[in-house]
């Protein structure tokens, strides 16, 4: 990927990192941000690196070992090799993620969204989410930062991606 500004369709996504070598053969233990979290080995093109620089590599093999991931990226055929990985990311490419419901959306797809209350003030923009058990949050950056349950129907009242803006009965006081 050059270094202009991606579109939406092909910007990284991270989904997890490099986190620990696994045996001598180049295996290393992967680190997963998707849910469930063995969905970052249905992904062979991947991405690795860091800030500005990434490298495509592709996944040789993958599994689930105990209740964490190993995989081993083709090229890398030994420890030391796999020690030079320690700490990268592993991305994607937005594009490569399977089609939506039409309710469905992917939290990927809500960072950089404006957020508006129901009267049209900016809240400010979404800058990630978290997952609390009871529902999601959107993390808001603005003026001030802004925690605003992520509770579609009764808080989010609608998602407009083509317009880039999030519309929520969210008092601007909160």
């Amino acid at each position: 990927m050059d270094r202009a500004a991606p579109t939406r369709a092909y910007r990284r996504i991270v989904i997890g990192r490099v986190s620990g070598v696994y045996g001598v053969r180049g295996w290393v233990k992967l680190f997963s941000y998707t849910e469930p979290m063995a969905n970052l080995l249905d992904f062979r093109e991947l991405q690795l690196g860091s800030g500005e620089k990434w490298r495509p590599v592709a996944l040789a093999e993958g599994r689930t070992q105990g209740k964490t991931l190993v995989g081993r990226f083709e090229g890398v055929t030994d420890r030391d090799q796999a020690v030079g990985l320690l700490g990268l990311e592993i991305a994607i490419r937005r594009d490569q993620l399977p089609g939506t419901a039409p309710d469905e959306v992917y939290w990927t797809d809500l960072i950089g969204l404006e957020v508006v209350n129901i009267h049209g003030e900016p809240l400010g923009t979404v800058d990630r989410l978290l997952a609390t058990g009871a529902n999601d949050v959107l993390v808001l950056r603005g003026e001030t930062e802004r925690l605003i349950p992520f509770v579609r129907g009764t808080v989010v009242k609608e998602i407009d991606q083509e317009a880039g803006r999030i519309v929520a009965d969210w008092d601007k006081d909160f």
